[in-house]
């Protein structure tokens, strides 16, 4: 079993602690790119906006998530450790490996099977786990709103909305 990334909150505050300390990251990302895509200051005023940089610290956080990757077996055993945990699976069931993350304040469990692609697998399984975990109880009621303003947009509806990805 191997595990790749550095953020496994044991709590909400500490979800909320990681995700704060991702934000001027998230800002120095997006400033370092729009300067590399030589926008001067008013192109930056009118297209750099805070739902920007939020996405970013959203992916910024998804991508640094804590996962779990080994076979069927590890898992099950990690399972069999962690019963009270709600098991969110994607994937075939009958796949030899595993990518998993623990979100123990939830006492959830996301995990996606695969075959040969652990690297997609890993970052599918963290935009599932933002998606349905982290977005609700970091973002809240601005999670709710944002999503009632994509249910709005026809063009909102993606692949990526499908599997619970970032905007």
């Amino acid at each position: 079993m191997e595990t790749h990334g550095t953020i496994a909150p044991a709590s909400l505050d500490e979800a909320e602690a990681a995700f704060d300390r991702v934000g001027p990251t998230a800002q120095v990302v997006v400033r370092e790119t729009a300067k590399a895509m030589d926008f001067d200051r008013e192109e930056y005023r009118a297209r750099v906006t805070g739902d920007v940089i939020e996405t970013v610290r959203n992916a910024l956080f998804a991508e640094s998530l804590s996962v779990s990757v080994g076979t069927r077996d590890e898992f099950d055993d990690w399972r069999a450790a962690h019963e009270r945990y709600e098991v969110v699976e994607l994937g075939n069931p009958d796949v030899d490996r595993v990518a998993w993350h623990a979100v123990p304040f939830a006492e959830t469990v996301l995990a996606t099977t695969f075959q040969n692609e652990r690297d997609a697998a890993v970052s599918t399984l963290r935009r599932n786990a933002f998606g349905r975990v982290y977005r609700d109880a970091l973002l809240g009621e601005e999670a709710e709103s944002d999503e009632a303003a994509a249910a709005d947009d026809d063009d909102a509806e993606t692949d990526d909305d499908a599997t619970g990805a970032d905007r």
